[in-house]
């Protein structure tokens, strides 16, 4: 089994209320091998919702509380970000998935991160970082 962030699986759970499928993550979709999440959902959040970035660091600084995810309007969403990103570890346990395919640029799951002033940097999100630290294979889409 893979995890794989929803909204690449069709689900319209983005910030915006979007989605962002690929056909390569619908075929194995349709093979019955993935489980789509979507960390932020998962974390409480609601669809749609405000954009939110990193403060301090990306996702390997908020787990040693060292960095922030905040969203557009300067709230402080770090708990549900982590709360989110523990919810797709226990699926990923208890379905097996050593292997996660997730959507880029995103705080949650991406591989690329947006930072407050809006520059692009290398580094993972919030549960890329946790699911990376546990032993399962992170791939960015």
């Amino acid at each position: 089994m893979i995890l794989c962030s929803a909204c690449l699986a069709g689900v319209r759970c983005r910030y915006d209320g979007g989605s962002k499928p690929l056909q390569e993550i619908g075929d194995l979709l349709a093979e019955g091998r993935l489980i789509p999440v979507c960390p932020e959902q998962l974390g409480g959040l609601p669809t749609p919702r405000c954009r939110m970035s990193f403060r301090g660091g990306g996702g390997d600084a908020v787990w040693r509380g060292k960095a922030q995810v905040v969203d557009e309007e300067g709230r402080d969403r770090t708990e549900q970000m982590k709360r989110g990103a523990e919810e797709a570890l226990r699926l990923a346990r208890r379905t097996g998935a050593r292997r996660a395919i997730l959507k880029e640029k995103s705080p949650s799951c991406g591989c690329t991160l947006i930072t407050v002033d809006g520059s692009l940097r290398q580094g993972s999100g919030v549960c890329a970082s946790l699911l990376s630290r546990e032993g399962i294979v992170v791939e960015g889409r």
